[in-house]
C-alpha cells in the first residue's frame, strides 16, 4: 500500500501522523521515483465469453411498453438535477417521471422527450429523457416512470451541497462491455457499499465487436447495468467502442447509438459536445475529456479546456478529477503511446493545476503511476523522460472491467519508473473522498473477496497540504 495522508472513514479532518521510519522510507521511494511492483497474481488463464443473449441479466422486464435500461446521470453542474434515461420499446408511452421523497407519495412531476434512431439494419426503441431539477442535496427521490403502462419505481440519492470537507466515495469502472467476467466486475462492485456513483471511463457495450455493430447489443448491455445505473448516477466518458463510425455500411454518423442513449449534462459548463464537460459533486470537481473527438490547438475541445481550469475552485471543491479513455501513461503493450498527442496538448495544464489523479481506460488491465510528469522538453533540450513532479496527477488505469476482448497481459519490460504498480486483471476501484486533504483509494481484484484491496494508496490533496491553507490560491 503507497500513503500520502490519512484521515478518517467520518470525513472529519484530522492530523495526519506516519511513522518517522515510515515517512523516512516514503520520501526515499516518491522521490527516487523507481520501477514500482509488477504484480505476482497469475489469474487462471481462460478466454473471455460474452454472455448469451438470453441470459437472465438481459431479460426484458415484464408489462406492456415496461421501461427498460434505466439509468441515470447527473441533470446539471452542482447535482442538484438528475437526468433520468430509459427505453419502451412498444410504443412511446410517456416521458413523464414523478418522483417525491417518500415512496408512496410521488408529489412532484418533470416531463420529458423521446429519440429514436435507425442503424443500418437495427431501428431502436423510444429512448426517453428526463431532467428533474431543483433537487434538495443529500436527500433520497424515488421516482416512477412508464406512466399509463406498465410502472416502474426506483430510487437515487442526490449528492451533499458541494463543499471542502463533504466525505464522498465514488466507485470507478471501465471497459466494461457484457461478457461473463464484466457480470462478475458489476456484482463485485455492487457489494462494495461504500460507492455513491461511478466514474466510467469508456468503452460501454462493445457493440461494435458484432457483425454490422449489432446494436440489439446496445440493448442488452443497458438491460444488464440498470441494476445500478437505475439506482446510482454513472458519470460517462466516451472511448473508441462508443465511435460506431462505419461507412462500409453507410454508418458515418460518429457516436450516433451513444448520443441518443446517453446524454450528459454538458451545456451546464459552457461545453459545445457531450463528449468533454464538467460537473462538480460534493468535494469534486470532475472533468470528462475525449480521447477521440479533436483537442488539438483551437479546437472547441482545446479552448473549452483551457478556459474551464482556471475556473475551478479549489477552496470549494479541493479535489480535482481528470476523465479520459486513453491513458497518457501505460507501460503495457496494448495501445501504447496512443494517448500521448492528447498529453502532449494537455499535461502542462493538469500540472500547473494541480489535478490530483486522471483516471483512464482503454487497456484492459490495471495500473497506478507514481506522481510524474514529462514537461520539460523543448525540442532542444533532450529532457524526454518523466520525472518526480509533486504538482503533477497520479494516473490510473482502470479499464479492465471485463469485456469480452480479454485481458492486456503483454507488459513492456523493464516496469517504467513511473509505474508504481500494475496487474493484468479484471476489477474495479473506489475512491473514497474524506475531507479537503485526504482521499483513500484502492482498486479490487474480481478474484477476491469484497473487503481486500489488491492496490491501495492515501492520496493527499495537491492544493491542501494542510487543513487550513490551500497552497493554489497563493
Amino acid at each position: 500500500m503507497a500513503a500520502e495522508g490519512s484521515g478518517d472513514r467520518m470525513g472529519r479532518r484530522i492530523p495526519f501522523t506516519v511513522p518517522l521510519i515510515l515517512a523516512a522510507a516514503l520520501v526515499g521511494f516518491v522521490s527516487r521515483c523507481e520501477g514500482g511492483v509488477t504484480s505476482s497474481f497469475v489469474r487462471k488463464t481462460e478466454k473471455t465469453i460474452d454472455m448469451p443473449i438470453d441470459s437472465d441479466v438481459f431479460r426484458v422486464p415484464p408489462g406492456y411498453n415496461a421501461p427498460q435500461q434505466v439509468h441515470i446521470t447527473q441533470g446539471n453542474h452542482d447535482g442538484s438535477a438528475m437526468i433520468i434515461s430509459w427505453v419502451t420499446m412498444d410504443e412511446p408511452g410517456s416521458s413523464k417521471v414523478l418522483y417525491g421523497t417518500e415512496k408512496h407519495k410521488l408529489d412532484s412531476s418533470a416531463e420529458g422527450r423521446y429519440t429514436r434512431y435507425k442503424f443500418y439494419n437495427y431501428t431502436s426503441g423510444y429512448i426517453h429523457h428526463c431532467n428533474i431539477r431543483k433537487l434538495k442535496h443529500d436527500t433520497t427521490y424515488y421516482y416512477a416512470i412508464g406512466i399509463g403502462h406498465t410502472v416502474r419505481m426506483f430510487w437515487f440519492t442526490t449528492p451533499p451541497r458541494v463543499g471542502p470537507d463533504v466525505p464522498y466515495t465514488f466507485g470507478l469502472i471501465g471497459d466494461l462491455g457484457q461478457s461473463f467476467d464484466s457480470n462478475v466486475t458489476l456484482t463485485h462492485y455492487e457489494s462494495n457499499p461504500k460507492a455513491q456513483a461511478v466514474l466510467f471511463v469508456g468503452d460501454l457495450s462493445y457493440a461494435d465487436n458484432y457483425p454490422n455493430h449489432d446494436n440489439v447489443r446496445w440493448d442488452t448491455w443497458g438491460r444488464f447495468v440498470e441494476r445500478s445505473t437505475a439506482y446510482q448516477p454513472w458519470i460517462w466518458t466516451t472511448g473508441n467502442h462508443e465511435l460506431d463510425f462505419a461507412p462500409e455500411i453507410g454508418e458515418t454518423e460518429p457516436f450516433k447509438p451513444f448520443r441518443h442513449r446517453y446524454h450528459v449534462p454538458y451545456k451546464a459548463s459552457g461545453s459545445t459536445s457531450p463528449f468533454w464537460y464538467s460537473i462538480k459533486r460534493g468535494p469534486a470537481y470532475i472533468i470528462v475529456l475525449a480521447s477521440y473527438q479533436a483537442y488539438g490547438k483551437y479546437t472547441p475541445q482545446y479552448k473549452w479546456l483551457e478556459e474551464e481550469l482556471p475556473k475551478v475552485n479549489r477552496s470549494e471543491t479541493p479535489w480535482l478529477i481528470v476523465l479520459v479513455h486513453s491513458p497518457w501513461y501505460n507501460s503495457y503493450n496494448y495501445h501504447y503511446m496512443e494517448g500521448e498527442t492528447m498529453r502532449v496538448m494537455f499535461e502542462s495544464w493538469l500540472v500547473k493545476n494541480k489535478v490530483d489523479v486522471v483516471f483512464a481506460g482503454h487497456v484492459h488491465a490495471y495500473e497506478r503511476s507514481h506522481r510524474i510528469s514529462n514537461i520539460a522538453y523543448n525540442i532542444v533540450n533532450g529532457e524526454c523522460q518523466p520525472v518526480p513532479d509533486e504538482s503533477a496527477p497520479v494516473y490510473i488505469t482502470i479499464g479492465d472491467g471485463g469485456n469480452l476482448e480479454g485481458l492486456a497481459t503483454n507488459m513492456t519490460e523493464p516496469q517504467p519508473s513511473y509505474s508504481a504498480f500494475r496487474e493484468a486483471s479484471f476489477g474495479h476501484a473506489i475512491f473514497d473522498i474524506k475531507n479537503r486533504t485526504h482521499a483513500y483509494y484502492e482498486w479490487h481484484r474480481n478474484q477476491d473477496g469484497n473487503a481486500v484491496a489488491a492496490d491501495s494508496m492515501w492520496f493527499q490533496n495537491r492544493c491542501w497540504k494542510s487543513a487550513d491553507k490551500n497552497e493554489c490560491s497563493v
